[in-house]
């Protein structure tokens, strides 16, 4: 089939690679001559696991293409999907200005030619309604449809999710456009999920909602522990073997970041007092997120003898370059103006976050110089990395033998009896 992918951000050039891989003709539409130059030459300019390799194999067999040029792609395409960002507005809102600036794009060019028009983009309920309303006031003779097709991949692992997903949700009211996204769709497993266009709107918001509100509840528990004696990974441990629970995603530490689960509770929280409905919970799962974040920081005044600080991890989960919303800006920043010296690591995010942070962080090129005469280290992203280290050379370079770990990646016993003080959540 011919598609255009209309972005070239994390969803979009997953999606346009995956979808070349599979066999199909994509033209992946974006707005920066630059950017778009050096995704042309194979540079993805993001990290994430294998997307090199398969976009440059794609570029090699001219499966893919990339343009800011919309009249040829658009209209010789079967499926459109639009995948731009929709961050927060100040009031949680999702802003939406990317979205509707792509359709006015789009609808001049939509020919005699029937195609389906689809949002990747986590767009709030009605979005796309909205979506085929302008189009229609724009060129009222297209032959279109619009449908919901929405992403479910994970940073660090998104070319195995959109690989392998584990269920493909369309949204449509049209019997035609279903089964030109189920043919698309085709040669990957997951059960198919056919839905009405707003059920699918509200499937992503609802799925991103649940897994932060797993997190957050992860913390709950940890407090408590901490409180009462007890040990976090024995009580999370325990409740996660309840086949109707599952321990995946209860997770204590400092906390959920991203581009996706704090925009989409904001927004979700949104949608809810929009329609009168108590939205409570999800405020609740906000509170949390960023009360653990504070525990943590009191954790390193209470413990830390010293305020040179090692820092392991920068971005906000591992195998990503993402530092958006990341628990380590809000953490560092605080450090930071409490007069504390920072030297950090981090394999991929470090050039990111110099971008925010650039003058008062020391950046180190590998985990060890990190730790040279530090008082203290902090663990903030769960890298395989850190979770391998030689903590005896660590113990010999730090000041300090303390641990204070923001993502309980070590066993409690092994780090006592390296004589470590080792300082996790909920213990």
């Amino acid at each position: 089939m011919t598609i255009s992918v209309i972005g070239h951000g994390y969803v979009g050039l997953i999606t346009a690679c995956v979808f070349a891989d599979l066999g199909n003709k994509v033209y992946c539409i974006g707005r920066n001559k630059i950017k778009l130059q050096r995704l042309a030459k194979g540079d993805p300019l993001i990290f994430e696991p294998g997307l090199e390799e398969v976009l440059k194999i794609n570029l090699k067999t001219n499966r893919i293409s990339f343009t800011d040029e919309y009249e040829s792609s658009i209209s010789q395409s079967e499926i459109i999907f639009i995948a731009v960002g929709t961050p927060s507005q100040e009031n949680g809102d999702a802003d939406l200005l990317s979205i509707y600036s792509v359709v006015k794009k789009i609808a001049p060019y939509l020919n005699k030619n029937y195609c389906v028009i689809s949002c990747k983009s986590t767009v709030p309920v009605g979005t796309n309604r909205k979506i085929e309303q302008m189009i229609k006031q724009v060129n009222p003779d297209a032959k279109f449809d619009v449908a919901s097709c929405p992403e479910f991949l994970r940073e660090g692992t998104a070319l195995h999710d959109t690989f392998t997903p584990d269920r493909i949700v369309i949204g449509s009211d049209s019997k035609k456009a279903i089964q030109v996204l189920l043919k698309l769709h085709k040669p990957l497993k997951g059960e198919r999920v056919i839905v009405k266009l707003e059920s699918a709107e509200v499937i992503k918001y609802a799925s991103n909602a649940i897994l932060a509100t797993k997190i957050s509840f992860a913390n709950l528990i940890a407090l408590l522990c901490e409180k009462t004696n007890a040990n976090v990974e024995e009580v999370l441990d325990g409740v996660g073997l309840d086949k109707r629970i599952g321990r995946h995603f209860l997770y204590p530490g400092i906390g959920y970041g991203g581009s996706c689960f704090p925009k989409d509770v904001k927004a979700l929280i949104m949608t809810g007092e929009k329609n009168k409905i108590d939205v409570s919970l999800l405020h609740a799962v906000e509170k949390i997120n960023q009360t653990v974040r504070y525990n943590y920081l009191s954790k390193i005044i209470k413990y830390s003898k010293g305020k040179k600080l090692a820092v392991w991890g920068l971005a906000f989960k591992p195998n990503t370059d993402d530092i958006r919303e990341a628990p380590s800006l809000y953490i560092i920043k605080d450090l930071i103006s409490k007069g504390y010296k920072i030297k950090a690591y981090d394999p991929e995010a470090t050039a990111n976050f110099k971008k925010i942070i650039y003058d008062k962080i020391e950046y180190m090129s590998n985990p060890y110089d990190a730790c040279i005469n530090a008082d203290c280290l902090l663990i903030l992203t769960e890298w395989n990395e850190f979770k391998h280290a030689d903590l005896k050379q660590v113990k010999k370079l730090l000041n300090d033998p303390l641990i204070i770990d923001g993502r309980n990646i070590y066993d409690h016993q092994y780090l006592s009896e390296l004589g470590y003080k080792y300082i996790a959540f909920g213990s």
